[in-house]
Formats: C-alpha cells, sequence, structure tokens
C-alpha cells in the first residue's frame, strides 16, 4: 500500500495530519475488542502497510514493531467482554474510537475510521474497506490485531482449556466444542451465541 490516498486527503482539504483508526475482534466470542488509532510520519514511509488480514502473522509483528517505533504517535484501547456485553459489540467498538481519537486528537486534524459507523464527537470520514485504502488505517488494524491476538495467547495461560492462542477467541470448531465441554469463563462475551 502506498501512502497516496492519505496525503491527497491532506492536499486536497489542506491538513496537516490524519489519524487512522481501525478494530480488531469485533466478532469474536471472547476477549477484548481493541481499538487502535495511528498518525503516520509521511516523511518516514513504513513499507507493507496493509490491511491486517492479508498479512501473516509473521509481517504484522514485524510491522508492528515499525509501527511503534516510527509512527508520529499511536494509542491503543481494550473494551472488554463485559462492558460489551452491557452496550453491546457496536457501542463498544463506538466507545474504543472516541477513546483513542481522544488521546490523539491534539496531533492530528481530521480522523479516518475503517468501516461505516463514525462517533459524533470525532471530527473526520468513517471508509469502508479503509484499511485497504489507507496507509492510515492499515497502521492501526496492525496495532490493534497484533495486541489483540497477544492477549488472546496470554488468556490462553489462564484459560488453557479454550485454545485462545490458537484462534484468538473466534468461533472455531475447537472452541465452540470446549464451550460445551467446560462453559464460558468471564473473557466470553454473553450476549454472543456459544453454543
Amino acid at each position: 500500500m502506498n501512502y497516496q490516498s492519505d496525503l491527497l486527503i491532506m492536499q486536497e482539504f489542506g491538513l496537516q495530519s490524519v489519524m487512522g483508526i481501525d478494530e480488531a475482534g469485533r466478532g469474536a466470542l471472547a476477549g477484548p475488542v481493541v481499538i487502535a488509532a495511528v498518525i503516520l510520519n509521511y516523511n518516514d514511509p513504513i513499507f507493507g502497510l496493509n490491511d491486517s488480514k492479508l498479512l501473516s502473522a509473521k509481517k504484522r509483528d514485524l510491522l508492528y514493531d515499525c509501527i511503534i517505533q516510527r509512527a508520529v504517535a499511536y494509542s491503543l484501547v481494550e473494551i472488554d467482554a463485559p462492558t460489551i456485553d452491557m452496550i453491546n459489540i457496536r457501542q463498544a467498538s463506538l466507545l474504543g474510537f472516541s477513546k483513542v481519537y481522544q488521546a490523539l486528537q491534539e496531533q492530528a486534524d481530521h480522523a479516518l475510521v475503517d468501516g461505516k459507523d463514525l462517533p459524533g464527537d470525532i471530527s473526520g470520514w468513517s471508509v469502508i474497506k479503509g484499511d485497504q485504502i489507507h496507509a492510515c488505517i492499515a497502521a492501526a488494524s496492525i496495532l490493534a490485531k497484533v495486541h489483540r491476538d497477544r492477549l488472546m495467547i496470554a488468556l490462553d495461560g489462564s484459560y488453557p482449556d479454550y485454545g485462545f492462542a490458537a484462534h484468538k477467541g473466534y468461533g472455531t470448531l475447537r472452541h465452540y466444542e470446549a464451550l460445551n465441554r467446560v462453559g464460558a469463563c468471564i473473557e466470553h462475551r454473553q450476549t454472543f451465541r456459544l453454543n
């Protein structure tokens, strides 16, 4: 992915900087939804940025480190399973979008948010498939995905029955079999279909 689409928006609207926002884990049965925001340094491009789902785990890990080291700024927020159950996954994602935006608001003129939802307190646009169009959103998708995967691998140590390290909390056959065998744990989203 090149940076051209970000730079074109900045040029067209007279913006000095933009932040990309994306989430990971929206469809999982367990664990938090993780939201990331990234402001890239357009004078120091990071090559290989793309939608995190289109990259190998090894490539994502390498890019994660590059983004952390070379971005102008970034923010990561976790919205846990009990909160998701209380307010629903869409509202949890929007809450996370607002939190990361507020954390970086002073450093960016505008936000580009992946998907179709945009909280009212965010100055910016939602962009469907934005993680495949805008470098800043792709960077956010990588941070969110890698951060969440690492959380789920760590949770596997506390809850070894479920295989979180392998499926990261998504609804695989192995995960459903474990749920049928031992039931749900506190990391499961009780309002999601768990059988």
